[in-house]
């Protein structure tokens, strides 16, 4: 954008632009994350979704998703994990960062993953255009272990 008039104001619709990489969207919002990856296609497998909120740029395609889930490894079929993974796809390049842990966690660990994942989902929707407005949810809880486990890749 070029300086035409001193007096007057850059335009509130002018276009902006800038450089981004992966390395700088893991640095400002995944450095709490137990991992990070990129990626040219999504690795959230849809069987294994428990909830899916997804900040969209209609216009490119462009996206911030946070998608939590759960699955057991093939190693330990016992072992339940949950997983908030946040997504940024700009372009074909997919950037992830993954929070997990067991489900037998204590509750401040998860609090502790869902809060960092939900700061990293909120800051990335800005990309966007978007805001993220906090809401309060009631969950029932199951006082029985999930008899079906499902596999990850």
């Amino acid at each position: 954008m070029k300086k035409n008039d001193d007096s007057a104001d850059p335009d509130l619709d002018s276009p902006l632009q800038l450089t981004l990489t992966p390395d700088l969207i893991i640095h400002a919002l995944f450095r709490t994350a137990s991992a990070v990856h990129t990626g040219w296609s999504s690795c959230v497998e849809g069987t294994l979704v428990v909830t899916d909120l997804l900040g969209m740029d209609e216009s490119s395609g462009n996206y911030c998703r946070l998608v939590e889930q759960e699955f057991v490894e093939d190693a330990e079929e016992d072992v339940v994990w949950h997983d908030w993974a946040v997504e940024i796809r700009i372009g074909d390049v997919l950037t992830v960062g993954h929070w997990q842990l067991q489900v037998t966690a204590s509750p401040l660990e998860w609090e502790w993953c869902a809060r960092e994942a939900e700061m990293a989902f909120e800051k990335g929707c800005v990309l966007f255009g978007k805001r993220v407005r906090r809401s309060i949810g009631v969950e029932e809880v199951d006082p029985r272990p999930p008899s079906a486990k499902p596999k990850h890749h």
